[in-house]
């Protein structure tokens, strides 16, 4: 099977088009006939030049010179399932030539034809070099490399693109393997008007732009992955219609987001085994590709409403710090005011809008929050316990170092939390079943102890842990995780023990010192 159809060079211009070779073809051929020229018609010599080559093939495309009025070539062995590219050229300067062209196949050992392909004139869209051509400028594009998943395209004459109401102008832009989990930008800007006219104007458009990613039919309006772009002429200078010559910036660039995501996004390189892409990760209720959507995008003074709620909640702790510092408990208030003081500045990093304050690093801030808040729970229960200062300040260093260790390794971890506290109150209950059974008494013995302060102290910090656990959402957080730290902070103060009673002073026995073998008794009240 054969296709036949006739094509018309203009202006030292090129035809190019695309044909496909389905499995099993053992050859395919492109003849050209009945070519002339309107300017010479009695002149058999077109010099013509076609070239056949695949985007499937490494090797360098068949080239074919035509010195008289027809000629053929033949491709053994075509690349199957795939898509030949044909550019026929002319030598002639300003000069109409006009052609008949014919491509058959081979399938196995019979010859076998093919639908004819429909040719358009010199005014297709940009496109048509995709599947069938008519007369375009070819500019060729350089690109480089700007960052990771970024890179800029340049025309080889510069910025300023000249387009002409007789030749569409064709550039093609090539995507690099490694940049294609980029976001293509496109932007096509009218730069300057010739002064030249023509007699017919371009009707209510300057420039009409076609869009496609390396397939189409002769019209932008066939295709399914196109895009369509229309510069009018009120977005241009007034007598544009009627100019012969429009001067356009093309700007083509590849970035790894959408404008960066805008100060409501975060751009992200996101690995999935070899491939590498880009995401905008919005905040504060936006949305969209480049964060750009702000249907569902939260107010300015809601923002500044959940930074002051986060960051004012922990000034809670400055009662617990007053409170640890009276009883003398020294190291336990530094850790209340290690917490209080990231805590602090964490939340206030931490906010999704542009009520932020960044005193450091993002994480740096976040890490020492977090080691701060369990670390809280693990000195104020060991202090509960009252045990010798020897092993209590043992177990302050050994279990901070270790709760560090588990912050680095997971450090939003359910058991970073749990884990500690667990561990300091089996130390506290075992603590207290000694003392009980020593003196035959429960232990702290004043039922006051119980009633007042234990108790609530107790329940502060199982709703605090309830509502950290079950109750917190990414809706809810302004609101509960500021309770959260009202409720730790009251607790604290809840549960902190009185200070403690001075050992009886040693007294004088002959020579020796000694120490009253009269057991102590720690009332806690």
């Amino acid at each position: 099977m054969h296709f036949l159809q006739h094509v018309y060079l203009m202006y030292l211009c090129l035809c190019m088009f695309r044909l496909y070779v389905p499995e099993f073809a053992s050859s395919f051929s492109i003849s050209v006939a009945d070519c002339s020229s309107e300017e010479e018609p009695h002149n058999e010599n077109c010099s013509l030049v076609f070239r056949i080559g695949s985007v499937s093939l490494q090797e360098e495309p068949l080239t074919v010179n035509c010195s008289g009025i027809e000629c053929s070539a033949t491709l053994a062995n075509p690349p199957w399932d795939a898509w030949l590219q044909v550019v026929v050229e002319s030598n002639h300067d300003n000069r109409t030539v006009a052609f008949s062209i014919v491509s058959n196949y081979t399938a196995g050992n019979s010859s076998t034809a093919a639908e004819t392909l429909a040719f358009s004139n010199v005014t297709a869209s940009l496109l048509t070099p995709l599947s069938a051509s008519a007369c375009v400028w070819n500019i060729p594009v350089l690109y480089e490399e700007v960052d990771v998943l970024s890179l800029r395209f340049t025309p080889v004459n510069g910025p300023n693109v000249s387009v002409t109401d007789t030749h569409p102008t064709l550039l093609s832009y090539p995507l690099q393997t490694l940049a294609t989990g980029g976001t293509l930008n496109l932007q096509l800007t009218l730069n300057t008007v010739s002064t030249h006219t023509v007699a017919q104007p371009l009707w209510d458009e300057c420039v009409s732009l076609c869009f496609s990613f390396d397939t189409g039919k002769d019209n932008c309006d066939f295709f399914v992955h196109v895009f369509d772009i229309n510069v009018h002429a009120l977005s241009c200078i007034s007598d544009c219609g009627n100019t012969s010559v429009v001067s356009v910036v093309p700007e083509v660039f590849i970035s790894a987001c959408v404008e960066d995501c805008g100060k409501y996004g975060e751009c992200r390189l996101l690995r999935s085994y070899t491939y590498l892409y880009a995401a905008c990760v919005c905040k504060a209720g936006w949305s969209g590709w480049g964060c750009t959507d702000d249907s569902k995008a939260q107010s300015y003074r809601r923002q500044l409403t959940a930074t002051l709620l986060l960051t004012f909640s922990n000034l809670f702790f400055l009662p617990a710090i007053v409170v640890a510092v009276k009883r003398g408990y020294i190291t336990e208030a530094s850790v209340y005011l290690f917490t209080m003081f990231f805590s602090t500045f964490y939340h206030a990093c931490d906010q999704p809008g542009v009520a932020v304050l960044c005193i450091m690093n993002y994480d740096t801030l976040q890490y020492c929050d977090f080691l701060g808040s369990v670390c809280s729970f693990w000195v104020t229960i060991l202090c509960m316990a009252r045990i010798r200062d020897t092993f209590k300040y043992t177990l302050f260093m050994l279990g901070a170092l270790l709760l560090a260790m588990s912050m680095q390794l997971d450090r939003k971890g359910l058991w970073n939390m749990l884990g500690p506290i667990l561990c300091a109150v089996t130390v506290m209950v075992t603590a207290w079943v000694y003392r009980g059974v020593k003196r035959h008494h429960c232990y702290p013995p004043s039922w006051q102890r119980w009633v007042f302060f234990l108790l609530p102290g107790a329940l502060c910090a199982l709703i605090g842990v309830s509502v950290f656990i079950f109750a917190e959402t990414e809706d809810n957080y302004y609101y509960t995780h500021s309770l959260w730290h009202i409720l730790v902070a009251a607790c604290v103060v809840f549960l902190l023990p009185p200070r403690e009673k001075s050992r009886e002073s040693p007294r004088v026995c002959g020579y020796t010192l000694c120490q009253s073998s009269k057991d102590e008794l720690c009332t806690v009240t």
